[in-house]
């Protein structure tokens, strides 16, 4: 008899079902896991063997071959460990196939038969149905992220013994109550009324989150721009529903989804510069999502820009244009989703004092021009919006009047977005950033003087077809943030604005 189990595995961020059938024969004592495992399957023999003892079931002699189905896709991770102990329970008569049927199973087994934490629950229960299961099993401290899908019916479980007490008599062990709350705050205490002076910057980044337009701000120690980077999250509004639910699974795969939450506010990443290229965009032996898809629906910051690697920089080339990521191996191919804002903040020259109004550069032409050239001319084609930040002067640093809160900043952003969202309600788009040639020229819509200062500050600032798309898309923000059903003059230059310090002769 082959005794049969229903597990799941995670190709990239999609789930596909796994078929774990074990078979024991006669022959010498063997315990053999097929279907291309890796190190972390394979080593599930010996967790396996010593649960069941623990269980106080005689762990069955001979040859023992487990199967994973389908054996052309690579299986990783310890989740599997309590499908394929079941099915061995099957074998020998403790459960039968009755009992499992329909059922779906996730968990890591220690050797006393504990059942621990797994990745990759949420997105399972969201495919349940795919998957053709009518409940899934899964570890207790997995129970609130697999109850966050409300359509299917979840289980949680401590150990392999009330696993077991639950199929064969329907033993449900007491629940832990303690239910948490979806994750809807942010632990960052920075607001935009904290910070002095700097009021374009902070406009800058008000179109920025209402559009979700990609940022540059270039400025001396000491201006500012690290300290308005850190608080732009707290103008950006929750996440919606379909949002939550799609970051929710990417960090569940990656195992950061804490406490079984869902993600309410924007995710906020900040990778140091000698972050290595395959840690930024994805990758590795057994490819894993890297920052660019962390950062999915959120925000992306990058602080001294020049510091990092180039080739790190240049790989930031296909997310920013596509929204996505494909990482290729011999074996086969992950797309991972990478729709971020990117928020980069670097020093004009090496000594970081090129036009500042206070302290003097100490950089020759050709340093100044050799430390802007880190970032190639395709990058920042990418970026909407380049803004230099000067140094404050003495009034500004002992001006106590506070300025315009994050709260009501975000307000105005709610508002656009909201504009934005009825626009775009019978397409795929969400915000102005995310437009295609073809839909810039169906949604976005130009008086006469502006199609006049486009043309005119388009031929004089050599734009590019990328630049000039973008140009547009930030026009069309500013509109929003105005409420203004057409793009007016005064949208474009403010937009064309952004665009002029873009080059580094």
């Amino acid at each position: 008899m082959i005794a049969k189990v229903l597990s799941a595995a995670i190709w990239g961020l999609e789930v596909v079902p796994i078929e774990v059938e074990v078979e024991v024969s006669r022959g010498l004592p063997l315990f053999l896991i097929v279907g291309l495992p890796d190190q972390a399957v394979q080593e599930s023999t010996e967790r396996v063997r010593s649960a069941i003892k623990c269980l106080g079931v005689s762990f069955p002699p001979g040859r023992i071959v487990v199967n994973m189905a389908p054996a052309d896709l690579k299986k990783k991770g310890p989740h599997l460990d309590l499908a394929i102990a079941l099915a061995i329970l099957v074998h020998e008569g403790v459960l039968n196939q009755k009992q499992i049927s329909n059922k779906l199973f996730l968990g890591e087994l220690s050797l006393s038969g504990n059942l621990r934490q797994v990745e990759g629950v949420l997105p399972v229960s969201l495919s349940i149905d795919k998957l053709k299961a009518s409940e899934i099993i899964v570890p207790s401290f997995n129970l609130n992220e697999a109850r966050l899908v409300k359509n299917s019916i979840s289980r949680g479980f401590r150990n392999l013994k009330e696993v077991v007490d639950y199929l064969r008599d329907n033993i449900l062990p007491a629940e832990d109550k303690n239910q948490t709350e979806d994750a809807v705050t942010t632990a960052n205490v920075l607001d935009f009324e904290d910070i002095k002076g700097q009021r374009l910057a902070k406009r800058a980044l008000e179109i920025s989150s209402a559009g979700g337009h990609n940022v540059l701000l270039i400025g001396s120690p000491g201006s500012g721009k690290t300290l308005l980077c850190r608080a732009y999250p707290t103008i950006m509004p929750l996440l919606t529903e379909g949002e939550s639910l799609e970051v929710s699974k990417i960090y569940s795969v990656s195992g950061l989804l804490k406490k079984g939450s869902l993600i309410k506010i924007p995710p906020f990443r900040a990778p140091h510069h000698t972050t290595s290229t395959v840690a930024l965009i994805g990758g590795g032996t057994i490819p894993k999502p890297g920052e660019v898809t962390l950062a999915h629906r959120g925000i992306l910051f990058l602080d001294e820009l020049t510091e990092f690697r180039k080739d790190s920089i240049e790989a930031l080339r296909q997310p920013l244009e596509d929204g996505q990521v494909t990482v290729s191996r011999v074996w086969g191919s992950l797309t991972y989703p990478s729709r971020f804002t990117l928020i980069c903040a670097m020093n004009p020259c090496s000594c970081g004092y090129f036009n500042d109004s206070i302290k003097p550069c100490n950089c020759s032409p050709a340093e100044i021009k050799k430390h802007r050239s880190k970032i190639s001319g395709p990058i920042v084609d990418r970026i909407d919006i380049n803004l230099e930040v000067p140094s404050l002067n003495d009034k500004e640093l002992k001006n106590d009047n506070p300025g315009e809160s994050s709260n009501i900043i975000r307000q105005r952003v709610q508002a656009a977005r909201e504009i934005q969202q009825e626009r775009y309600k019978n397409d795929s788009f969400i915000l102005n950033s995310e437009l295609n040639p073809k839909a810039i020229k169906k949604y976005i819509h130009l008086s006469g003087d502006a199609k006049k200062l486009l043309e005119m500050g388009s031929s004089r600032l050599g734009l590019s077809g990328r630049g000039y798309d973008r140009v547009l898309k930030v026009a069309t923000t500013i509109s929003d943030l105005e409420g203004s059903n057409i793009v007016k003059a005064e949208h474009i230059g403010e937009a064309l604005s952004y665009r002029i310090n873009l080059s580094y002769e």
